[in-house]
């Protein structure tokens, strides 16, 4: 069938979007990974820029875990004994015993019943939020919750749908004060770190006004937090923000393993009523494959060497990168927004100087990310780096004295 009407349009929406700015344009394409040497951390080849070595400082592998050897090796060691894929949905024949044992042991890294893994942490939180919404709930949330947030948003149905101002828990009690008596249920979900900020909710906060508005809705008020920027690269241990915040379990916990663990898929722990419900009601866990076999023992393997004194030492180096870079940004002149979290946003405000400081950066060897409107709002616009674990102090050094020569 013809499609040049229909194609004509897609084309004009994507020029409109270059034309204005905020089209992500072509891909970067690493074509090799060169090991840490010689006091620096890895360094990045890319398709079409030659024998450039890239520092990069884009990616949400916190931890550097998908470069650890025994994370390697038990991916290598499951793909050939289990094969390279699952061969079917969870509940057909695609369920194996590493997936099993995932899920135990990331219950038990959170201190809760039950667990169980999806395709990906977006998945998860579109496949837990509308299962746990009906027609007679309040459905509550920050307002700058991740894109998976507002598109399950989008897909529940509830009795009604509230954003409350970022991490202002008094204007979320103004939220279940209004819904109260008019929902049975209310879901408030939030973001454990805000990945386009580092910074992160005031979780004791939101649970203690959760509990204090529970009595007036009859299936009680439920507390959901997507930490997948979180675990693994906040807190003392990696538990995420629930431990840097000292706060208690929330009753729905979701993560990721595909970023401070290095690996893919995402997951959800908390009772294990709660399990059992979403392993029949969760669309993407029935009717979509798991990872791998091999993905999952990887997974396992990082979960392992988090909760270890290596684990812990990597915690350590990662909250000392973190601090000498975002320390440089401020000596520099720059403007961030301080935190532990190792996403350290410079706030550039500004469409085109972003875009140019991202290029200043790549011309130099350092690969970061700008984000601008839509991705923020107006007046947000920024580029988010991200300090890993496999970060130097030569390479801190390195991406700041390359930002301090730009003269856009």
């Amino acid at each position: 069938m013809p499609q040049d009407q229909l194609l004509q349009v897609l084309g004009a929406e994507v020029a409109d979007l270059v034309a204005k700015g905020t089209a992500k344009g072509a891909e970067s394409v690493v074509v090799e990974v060169l090991p840490a040497a010689d006091g620096r951390g890895p360094r990045f080849r890319l398709a079409g820029e030659g024998d450039t070595r890239y520092l990069r400082m884009n990616s949400n592998s916190y931890l550097g875990m998908s470069f650890q050897p025994e994370v390697i090796a038990a991916e290598e060691h499951a793909a050939r004994r289990y094969g390279t894929g699952p061969g079917a949905v969870r509940f057909i024949s695609g369920t194996h015993d590493v997936h099993v044992a995932l899920e135990r042991r990331l219950a038990e890294l959170h201190g809760r019943e039950a667990g169980m893994i999806f395709s990906s942490a977006y998945a998860t939180v579109l496949s837990v939020l509308v299962p746990l919404v009906s027609d007679q709930t309040a459905l509550i949330s920050d307002a700058l919750n991740h894109n998976c947030i507002i598109n399950a948003m989008r897909l529940a149905r509830p009795a009604r749908k509230e954003v409350y101002k970022h991490n202002d828990v008094a204007d979320l009690e103004r939220q279940l004060e209004s819904c109260a008596g008019t929902c049975r249920r209310a879901v408030v979900v939030t973001d454990g770190i805000f990945s386009m900020r580092g910074d992160h909710a005031p979780l004791p906060e939101i649970v203690a006004a959760a509990k204090r508005h529970d009595g007036r809705y009859p299936e009680n008020v439920v507390v959901v937090v997507d930490d997948s920027h979180g675990v693994g690269a906040f807190g003392v241990t990696g538990r995420g923000t629930e431990e840097h915040t000292g706060c208690e379990p929330v009753d729905v916990l979701v993560g990721t393993l595909g970023k401070a663990f290095g690996v893919n898929g995402g997951y959800v722990v908390g009772s294990a009523t709660l399990i059992d419900f979403l392993r029949e009601k969760s669309p993407m866990y029935i009717y979509s494959n798991p990872i791998t076999p091999a993905e999952a023992a990887a997974a396992l393997a990082a979960v392992d060497l988090l909760d270890s004194e290596r684990g812990r030492a990597l915690l350590a180096h990662l909250r000392a990168m973190t601090s000498r870079f975002e320390q440089g940004l401020v000596r520099l002149g720059f403007e961030t927004i301080p935190g532990e979290h190792p996403v350290v946003p410079l706030m550039v405000r500004d469409t085109a100087r972003t875009t140019a400081l991202v290029r200043h950066l790549k011309d130099n060897g350092v690969l970061a990310t700008g984000l601008n409107y839509p991705v923020v709002p107006k007046g947000d616009e920024e580029i988010r780096f991200q300090v890993n674990a496999d970060h130097t102090a030569a390479d801190i050094d390195h991406a700041l004295a390359v930002l301090a020569g730009f003269e856009g």
